[in-house]
């Protein structure tokens, strides 16, 4: 995950302790192992949602908070806008409680690939240390607007937005890929 971002008075508000809360890997949040069926009240939960520098998510009010537990990501990416081409390419992304995110160096692409599985984990930096899991479907669209360049050495496979390139793997990785 990308950097956390501390709140200098994060620390002194009164502790709820765990919310026996959690964001499941596909987005969806849950208290006390049910599902919240309402989107305007996992909305709002998103606006105050917090990540330590350990790494720990915390809901934020002004008069407490407490600890939520997250599967991967917070949020996930469910959808991918795009303009222009090459280096004038501008990409955004609808997240699943419809923040619009435009990547560019604040907010880069990055892909994280597990050991032995081969599978790419593709993610946006949201905001303050939140990241968006970006969905497989948005995933392969985003591919299709993918081109080959040389970096380090290495050929590389990434996007343009903003004037950045953001690589999504290497194209040695992704012909010996499963």
């Amino acid at each position: 995950m990308t950097g956390a971002m501390s709140n200098p008075d994060f620390s002194d508000l009164p502790l709820c302790g765990d919310l026996d809360m959690r964001i499941a890997r596909d987005g969806t949040w849950f208290y006390r192992g049910s599902p919240i069926a309402r989107k305007p009240l996992v909305k709002l939960f998103s606006t105050v949602l917090r990540r330590e520098d350990d790494g720990a998510y915390w809901l934020v009010t002004p008069a407490e908070r407490g600890r939520v537990q997250v599967d991967d990501a917070p949020f996930t990416a469910v959808e991918l806008m795009a303009s222009g081409n090459g280096q004038e390419q501008v990409l955004s992304f609808r997240t699943n409680v419809d923040d619009v995110v435009t990547v560019d160096a604040r907010h880069p692409i990055r892909v994280d690939y597990v050991t032995g599985e081969g599978e790419p984990s593709p993610y946006v930096a949201v905001r303050d240390g939140l990241d968006a899991l970006i969905l497989r479907s948005v995933f392969y669209h985003l591919v299709e607007l993918g081109e080959a360049r040389r970096m380090n050495e290495s050929e590389v496979f990434g996007v343009w937005s903003k004037g950045d390139f953001f690589p999504l793997g290497t194209l040695d990785w992704l012909e010996t890929a499963p």
